[in-house]
């Protein structure tokens, strides 16, 4: 049996969790205070927000599934920090539908106008 060969093209399947997770208001929230570059704790998240740390402990769960942010326990706290490799993977893949896109649209253009 031979093996296939591994295409260059973006697997959209693979940027599923990560379109999920950033799906949502609160999750994005999170990830703009940890673009900072900085660790967070929990508490330190909660801050100057309605939602309690177990709210927030489930969306940093969902963010860490996707792979978006790493979790580094520190004593007896967990630690948070934006992982942001999905993020791009995910921009590259966008990157390769709007080329696509574009390359599609110029080729309506052609025929429409031919």
């Amino acid at each position: 049996m031979s093996r296939k060969s591994r295409s260059s093209k973006p697997r959209p399947q693979s940027r599923a969790p990560v379109f999920a997770a950033l799906g949502d208001d609160t999750r994005l929230q999170l990830l703009a205070k940890l673009a900072a570059g900085q660790p967070y704790s929990i508490s330190q998240l909660a801050q100057g927000s309605r939602l309690t740390r177990q709210a927030i402990t489930k969306h940093l769960r969902v963010l860490e599934n996707a792979g978006v942010v790493r979790c580094a326990r520190a004593g007896r706290e967990s630690r948070f920090q934006l992982n942001p490799q999905p993020i791009e993977d995910m921009k590259q893949y966008l990157d390769f539908v709007s080329r696509q896109w574009d390359d599609a649209l110029g080729r309506l253009k052609s025929f429409v106008e031919d």
